[in-house]
């Protein structure tokens, strides 16, 4: 499970820190994609395979699971930690999330987000505000 909040700058290369406590559970080689709300998901191959199975079973006539999944794959590729701890992101990834110096790597249960500094900051801001409703919201998931 990735847990925990990280603050690391991304180099004009397109690489980034990947915190330590994660790299062991990416292993050797892992999967990054466009997430929601403008950040990367970060996903062990483990994880990738299921939720690539999940998307498989969406019906191909439904519109919105066509957009989806084109979203999601489209985006997606296969990375490794390099021997200095980093992950290198495409330019086209770097670009959708607006990472350019200052990032946010968190960890969000079995995936991993990567986050422009300046646009987590204002999601968090916003969510807080709205954190007891957005947990109300929940208790039909029995959390």
């Amino acid at each position: 499970m990735f847990m925990g909040e990280f603050q690391h700058n991304i180099d004009q290369k397109g690489r980034i820190i990947m915190p330590s406590k994660f790299r062991d559970e990416l292993g050797d080689s892992f999967v990054v994609t466009r997430g929601l709300d403008k950040c990367l998901f970060v996903y062990p191959l483990t994880a990738w395979k299921a939720l690539e199975e999940k998307l498989k079973k969406l019906p191909l006539t439904k519109k919105d699971a066509r957009a989806f999944t084109r979203f999601f794959f489209s985006g997606a590729v296969e990375c490794e930690i390099d021997k200095q701890g980093r992950i290198n992101i495409p330019q086209p990834l770097r670009k959708y999330a607006n990472l350019e110096k200052e990032c946010v790597v968190i960890g969000v249960s079995e995936r991993i987000e990567l986050w422009a500094k300046d646009d987590w900051d204002d999601y968090f801001e916003d969510s807080e505000e709205s954190f007891a409703e957005i947990s109300e919201n929940l208790l039909d998931f029995d959390i």
